[in-house]
């Protein structure tokens, strides 16, 4: 462990320039105790790190000095493409992995290209999560990740709305889809979905499995997604906005809000709007659209607009 933040040590050096202890303390999550040891260590290995002193002082290496020692790991190298995504590589156990790759290849590359490569970390940043909702508990990301690589059976406990339910799972790959974690998972012989933070319990078997003929986990998931959004949007319901509804559909409906505006009638003289959107059952599309309150007015069909029409007369009765 030592010898990997030796080296992390000294790319940082000499990838970022001057850096001061307490600096380099927090980049490599130690003490900056451990960090002065670790620049002595350096220097007794033939390292030109040279100290500056004073209110804009540090440590660097000596001018010209550079190091070719950048080969990656394997799992620094796979870690790579979670670069866009620090926080759910986290979640996988492989963030120090990830930074030490990072590092890596900032230091690989010739000067033009790593002055641009850290000017992109610096101007753009990728956060997974979606608003307004913390991030689900999964203790057992790491476990499972692990499974889902090594090719093992895992056996567990999961929770669904109707109960507990013991499963053997043959793991065949992980989504992060809004922030939340899915296991992709062969589970006789028909490939399901699972929430990650829906496992009470995840034991590995010793033994592996083989991964299904052909399988294609983005596929998979572009065809489940399509079939989910089928199923789920069983009806059209047509709505007159107003233009501050017209602003708060995407916000509330998302990509569908977004269509449904798209193909939206003329405006009339108040700046209302007609237009058509997909929306789940009836009981589910009633709340979904009492968000939107007086903004909107629903149309059609028939059924949809009496059962809004009952619910505002029972909310209107409670808080008259």
């Amino acid at each position: 462990m030592r010898a990997d933040r030796l080296l992390s040590l000294l790319l940082l050096l000499q990838n970022r320039g001057r850096m001061t202890a307490p600096q380099l303390a927090a980049e490599l999550e130690v003490s900056v105790r451990t960090i002065h040891r670790d620049i002595d260590a350096l220097g007794a290995s033939g390292v030109p790190v040279l100290a500056d002193r004073g209110p804009a002082g540090g440590y660097r290496l000596a001018d010209g000095y550079r190091t070719r020692l950048t080969g990656l790991t394997d799992t620094q190298a796979g870690s790579l493409f979670l670069a866009a995504a620090p926080g759910p590589a986290q979640e996988l156990g492989l963030g120090a992995d990830l930074a030490a790759a990072q590092l890596k290849l900032q230091a690989a590359l010739p000067a033009a290209l790593s002055e641009r490569a850290r000017r992109i970390q610096d101007r753009f940043h990728l956060d997974a999560p979606a608003w307004f909702r913390e991030a689900d508990p999964v203790p057992h990301l790491a476990q499972i990740a692990q499974a889902v690589w090594d090719q093992h059976v895992l056996r567990t406990d999961y929770r669904r709305w109707r109960g507990e339910v013991r499963r053997e799972l043959h793991p065949l790959g992980l989504v992060l889809k809004g922030g939340i974690w899915y296991l992709v998972a062969d589970v006789d012989s028909a490939v399901r979905t699972y929430r990650v933070s829906r496992f009470l319990t995840v034991d590995t078997a010793a033994e592996r499995f083989e991964r299904p003929a052909g399988f294609e986990l983005a596929a998979y998931w572009q065809e489940s997604t399509s079939r989910l959004d089928a199923v789920l949007h069983q009806q059209t319901a047509e709505l007159r906005l107003s233009p501050r509804g017209q602003r708060l559909l995407p916000m509330q409906f998302g990509a569908a809000g977004t269509r449904a505006l798209a193909g939206a009638g003329p405006a009339d003289a108040d700046g209302w709007v007609r237009l058509r959107i997909d929306v789940e059952s009836e009981a589910v599309a009633v709340g979904d659209l009492l968000r939107l309150g007086a903004e909107a007015e629903v149309l059609g069909p028939p059924g949809l607009r009496r059962a809004l029409a009952e619910t505002v007369t029972v909310l209107a009765g409670r808080y008259a």
